[in-house]
């Protein structure tokens, strides 16, 4: 299992590392406040995930960030070479409290993302399903939920992919960032608005 850092402490961020304790997967998480202010977050979700630097997390080989749209740059400023490790891009270009769509110039948010990480292999995931549903068991009505992702280096979804199954969802590959990326994002995609379970 790769190790795995987390970039933003807000509603994914931590439904993320809620759903990597549940199975006692290890991950360091960080926000811009500094690893104290994690304190209590860490000693609720136990010892597999620990608070670190936005430096730590993001030296990690699997990195998820979920940020508001807003605060990204400066979230990603500044970090070491990516150097070929996995980004997870969990973000959506729209936050509260207007809950305003941004205007992309009809790019995808995740192409957005991309130029912010250079060197990454960007895989789109963790996006479109409310953070509840997200730190929840992910077992439904006799099935399990579906986590759609998406990107442009095949080892790399894999990589993802079996992540998305560890924790106990069903991961549905929807190819490269071009296609996969419109699809999930969330305003004017068609896929976030709807919860799907797979059944075995």
């Amino acid at each position: 299992m790769k190790s795995i850092g987390i970039i933003g402490a807000g509603n994914i961020g931590t439904a993320f590392a809620r759903a990597l304790a549940r199975h006692g997967i290890p991950a360091i998480i960080a926000n811009r406040r500094g690893p104290s202010s994690l304190a209590a977050l860490v000693e609720e979700l136990g010892p597999a995930i620990r608070a670190g630097t936005r430096e730590e997390a993001a030296s990690q080989e699997l990195v998820l960030v979920a940020v508001n749209w807003s605060k990204l740059p400066a979230a990603l400023a500044d970090l070491p070479d990516w150097n070929g490790r996995i980004v997870i891009d969990a973000n959506n270009p729209i936050e509260a409290p207007l809950f305003q769509p941004v205007d992309l110039g009809g790019r995808t948010s995740s192409d957005v993302v991309a130029g912010m990480v250079p060197g990454a292999r960007l895989v789109k995931a963790f996006n479109h399903l409310p953070p509840g549903l997200l730190s929840a068991d992910p077992q439904a009505e006799g099935g399990r939920h579906v986590l759609f992702l998406s990107g442009d280096d095949a080892h790399a979804r894999a990589d993802v992919g079996a992540l998305v199954e560890r924790l106990g969802f069903f991961g549905l590959d929807l190819g490269a960032l071009a296609v996969g990326a419109r699809l999930v994002q969330f305003p004017g995609g068609p896929l976030p608005v709807h919860n799907l379970v797979r059944f075995d």
